[in-house]
């Protein structure tokens, strides 16, 4: 089997790594640190490649990131806000969602501000979560009537691993029908 050999890249310019940065967001929602992030390892291939001066680089990629939040290409508070209710509908925790955006570089006061303005149109948001991460996992009250008391220590272990609380895990797990539990939050 024959390896395709990498090519080269070319010298880095400013050009280039707006080029790259656009084509990134074009693809994806991204954090200020994030996109700093995928622009400084593409700096790091230029520079090993001797293309460029590693320092130079870091400030080029700067120079972008901040050029696109003074222009609002990157808001950290929008894409925060966006990531908890998309992570949310997945099934996340509040503890899941908050370890998710620190590790995509957004500020703590961003998620907390984030998650605190969800939770407010959103009660009980964590029992709504675990409830479709339930349903997506066919989990507790999801699964099939003579396999849930089987099944009662893995699905309370695989709630709990997500990050929800023993008291929001035991109420999914022990419900007898999932529209008990919806009835309850309507």
């Amino acid at each position: 089997m024959v390896v395709p050999r990498r090519v080269a890249p070319g010298p880095l310019t400013m050009e280039s790594l707006e080029k790259a940065a656009l084509g990134y967001l074009e693809r994806y929602a991204s954090s200020a640190a994030n996109l700093r992030r995928v622009l400084m390892r593409r700096v790091e291939r230029a520079a090993r490649a001797g293309a460029c001066e590693r320092a130079k680089g870091a400030r080029m990629a700067d120079e972008v990131v901040e050029g696109y939040r003074a222009r609002n290409l990157l808001n950290d508070r929008a894409y925060a806000e966006g990531r908890v209710q998309t992570l949310h509908r997945q099934g996340r925790s509040r503890t899941r969602i908050a370890q998710t955006l620190a590790a995509k570089g957004v500020a703590r006061e961003e998620i907390d501000r984030a998650l605190a303005a969800f939770e407010a149109e959103t009660p009980e948001a964590d029992l709504v979560a675990a409830l479709a991460l339930a349903r997506r996992r066919r989990l507790g009250p999801y699964r099939a009537a003579g396999q849930r008391s089987k099944f009662r220590q893995r699905d309370l272990a695989a709630l709990a691993r997500a990050g929800f609380s023993l008291e929001i895990a035991r109420r999914v797990v022990d419900a007898a029908r999932p529209e008990t539990i919806e009835a309850e939050l309507a």
